[in-house]
């Protein structure tokens, strides 16, 4: 399974972004949410979260700006009926704490108020989804953690601190008091301080 693409951004649209790497051009369906965090990058070096679909007759690469974007993505898919198309128009319609948010309040309205979803998608993926995202033992990110837009180096953090098995409320506790001493914080000095309060 890939993990993820770094490479020049060639171009970028709403839809997908053509990625350059090793002498070759990915051509990769985004959401319109990570399309914001990119389209002021072209030229530039980016990194996306891949998922791979492989079929008898196709072959797709769908990316996300961040880990959390693809954890809500494939636990979309897990969905019986939600393919990544469909996944993917979820995704650009709303964020992932929106998403979180209907889902966990039993909001089918707000799910079916996306294009080509109806009553019944809407439904199945509350009653699909909410049991693991309200007990957190979907085992990702998109369970654990509500970050919020731009956050990234935190979410990086916290996924790296989970990940070496510390408690993700104690993660997030020692991230919030970090960050609210130090905004502006790299990856690697959060982890490093998180280390020593955990």
């Amino acid at each position: 399974m890939y993990e993820y693409i770094s490479g020049r951004l060639v171009a970028v649209n709403p839809a997908e972004a053509i990625v350059e790497t090793g002498g070759f051009g990915y051509r990769i369906f985004i959401t319109v949410n990570t399309f914001s965090r990119l389209q002021k990058s072209a030229g530039e070096t980016v990194k996306l979260y891949l998922y791979h679909q492989l079929r008898e007759d196709d072959e797709s690469f769908f990316g996300f700006a961040d880990t959390l974007e693809r954890e809500a993505f494939l636990l979309l898919i897990s969905v019986s009926g939600v393919g990544p198309a469909v996944a993917r128009m979820i995704l650009s319609a709303m964020t992932v704490d929106e998403l979180r948010s209907a889902i966990l309040s039993e909001n089918a309205a707000r799910i079916k108020s996306v294009k080509g979803i109806g009553l019944k998608t809407a439904q199945r993926i509350i009653v699909d989804l909410k049991d693991k995202l309200a007990k957190g033992v979907a085992g990702d990110t998109f369970a654990g953690f509500s970050v919020p837009s731009g956050s990234a180096e935190r979410e990086e953090a916290a996924v790296a601190l989970v990940s070496l098995g510390f408690a993700k409320p104690a993660v997030e506790k020692a991230l919030d008091r970090i960050l609210a001493d130090a905004p502006g914080e790299s990856v690697e000095n959060l982890i490093k301080k998180a280390l020593k309060i955990l």
